[in-house]
């Protein structure tokens, strides 16, 4: 591992926000004197004139975005996605969600990779509060690279998307360049035996799980499902009719998210036996982050035993 470049998402998004900034006048930044930790210092540095810092008030910087949307303006608001999802659930779904407006919400240090902070930042919740507001665009990138292009996805489409990013730097494995599409999966490694289907930092757990996996001659199909809404459906449905079982890994409750997304689908269109690998409907604790996510389960390790019980190895 100490020869993988790494990187954390948030710093993905940052960088996207400068480069954005020098080809479009139309965008805005707003945080909630947070800029140092969601990265958009970065473009508070480039661009002062049109990043606003709105104080520790995220409901009053929702409102604010909603505003400048209105006016043609593409606002990103940041914050920590506890905040950001949590306290102003009430003015994204109806400042930003229900007229439709073209806000982009920049939320950082989502999930337990948060780490020290505790359970009151460890947002394991905000996947579910934010797909169930219609219209809403709802993405988690892998790594660094696809965070810097799903951003710059997310400036190109027109309504309301919900961005999450994380604190910890994570290994980089999109190459520079990579081209993020809303509403695309994509497949990492082609198998057979089982689909497991993971974003955000699950994902490279999840490409390590793989590689434990092919040296018991088990050949796992991952794929990296970063919108979780729209989620793509053709590729689910085809990971299901050609492996029979799938998982599900996120850094998210079990709950309302990537895991339930896929199983409501299937329930529906090719009912298959499924696994959901996330945070059971508990509460996070203080600790490094690493230790935190492995005393979750959200570890390559941990997706290798779930695999062997569920294909009874």
């Amino acid at each position: 591992m100490a020869d993988v470049k790494k990187m954390a998402t948030r710093e993905g998004y940052g960088k996207a926000l400068v480069e954005l900034g020098k080809d479009h006048d139309d965008i805005v930044v707003l945080d909630a004197d947070l800029a140092g930790s969601t990265k958009t210092g970065m473009f508070a540095k480039v661009y002062p004139d049109r990043h606003f810092n709105c104080g520790i008030a995220e409901a009053d910087m929702m409102c604010v975005a909603a505003g400048l949307a209105s006016t043609g303006l593409v606002p990103f608001a940041s914050s920590f996605a506890m905040f950001a999802s949590g306290r102003a659930y009430e003015q994204i779904r109806n400042s930003i969600g229900y007229p439709e407006l073209n806000v982009k919400i920049g939320a950082s240090h989502g999930g337990m990779s948060v780490g020290e902070d505790g359970a009151s930042h460890q947002c394991c919740e905000d996947f579910a509060l934010m797909r169930s507001i219609p219209g809403m665009v709802v993405i988690c990138p892998a790594d660094g690279v696809e965070a810097e292009a799903a951003t710059k996805a997310a400036y190109a489409h027109k309504g309301p998307v919900y961005l999450r990013m994380g604190r910890l730097a994570v290994p980089v494995f999109h190459e520079e360049g990579f081209t993020f599409q809303i509403g695309k999966g994509e497949v990492m490694r082609d198998g057979s035996d089982i689909a497991i289907i993971a974003n955000g930092l699950m994902v490279y757990e999840a490409i390590q799980a793989a590689d434990a996996l092919e040296k018991l001659g088990i050949h796992p199909r991952i794929i990296n499902m970063s919108t979780i809404k729209p989620l793509d459906e053709e590729l689910v449905l085809k990971a299901a009719k050609e492996c029979g079982k799938v998982i599900t890994c996120e850094e998210h409750s079990i709950i309302g998210g990537l895991g339930e997304a896929v199983c409501s689908f299937l329930s529906e269109h090719y009912p298959v036996p499924v696994r959901r690998i996330g945070v059971n409907d508990q509460f996070g604790f203080s600790g490094p982050a690493a230790e935190v996510l492995k005393a979750f389960g959200l570890c390559a390790e941990h997706i290798v035993e779930v695999t062997l019980e569920f294909l009874g190895k």
